[in-house]
Formats: structure tokens, sequence, C-alpha cells
């Protein structure tokens, strides 16, 4: 009886840190903060036009898993906005330093999200980013529902599964 109380409690403890790991804050509102997209032009976090669900991904030119998974997803980006409406909406946490690489970057990679930059990790801590890459999915209301943080091969469809369900297709 006692190994299977310790084994209950190891599981439920194991279950716990990978929670505390992946960052899952559902059930909240996105915080409002202003970003400045590529354009400079002001956006409030919490006015995204939640008109179906949004992907959030924190992200940086230095990060090497960061970029893998936005040029990933950048490859299906119009099959999931045609089937799903999704919005991504990919924020850059380049530092006064780095920066002025950001739209070199997104530019030539040509993707179509919306690129949010918050060099001053504003919006980074309001949503409880410890590293990047992080990616919250939004539903319409503006709730987080979805969470994961770090990228391998594959995390982009159980992203896409996620959407689904959120959309009611799945």
């Amino acid at each position: 009886m006692k190994k299977l109380l310790f084994t209950l409690f190891i599981f439920a403890l194991g279950v716990n840190v990978q929670a505390q790991e992946e960052g899952l804050t559902a059930g909240k509102q996105v915080p409002s903060v202003k970003l400045m997209d590529m354009d400079g032009n002001e956006v409030n976090t919490a006015e995204l036009g939640f008109d179906g669900p949004v992907v959030i991904s924190f992200w940086a030119t230095w990060c090497s898993p960061c970029k893998r998974e936005l040029n990933t997803i950048n490859e299906v980006y119009v099959d999931w906005q045609e089937e799903t409406g999704v919005t991504l909406v990919a924020v850059s946490i380049d530092d006064q330093k780095t920066k002025n690489s950001v739209p070199l970057y997104v530019n030539g990679k040509g993707w179509e999200y919306l690129v949010l930059m918050d060099p001053n990790g504003d919006f980074k801590r309001a949503m409880g980013v410890n590293n990047v890459p992080h990616t919250f999915l939004i539903d319409e209301n503006g709730v987080i529902v979805y969470s994961h943080n770090n990228y391998a091969p594959g995390d982009e469809e159980k992203l896409y599964q996620e959407i689904l369900k959120l959309k009611g297709t799945n």
C-alpha cells in the first residue's frame, strides 16, 4: 500500500512539474500591453481581434528552436487559416541590440504573421514566459486555452490539434 501511495505521489508531483514547465496559464485573459509592430504602429495585446483562434508565439532571432517552429508553421499556415480561421502573432523578445535583425529575418523568410516587438520584455513578463519558444493558443474571448514551451518536430501538429479542438472540428 505504501508503494502504491508513493507511486501516486511521485506521479502527481511529475504532472505538477510538467504543468509548471509548460507554463499552463489556461483560463487567464491575455493581458493588455502596448507593443509595436515592425512598421512602428502601436498594438494593444488585449485587442488582437479575437475573431477566431489566435496563436501567440514568443521567439527571438538568436533562438534556433523558435525559428524552426515558426518556419515549420509557415509552411502550413495558409491551410490552417483556411480551415480554422487561426491568426498567428509572433512576438519577438529581441532586445535593443538585436531588434533590428527582426525585420530582416521575417521578410527574408516571407512570414505572413503579425510580428510584434517586445524589446523590454513587458508582454513576456505579463504572460509568464521564462524562455522561448513559448506558444499560447487564445480563444475568441481572449482566454488562454493552451500553452507550450520549447519546440520539437511534431509540436506544430499538437498545436494544430488544439486549434481543431477549439474550433470543434476534431
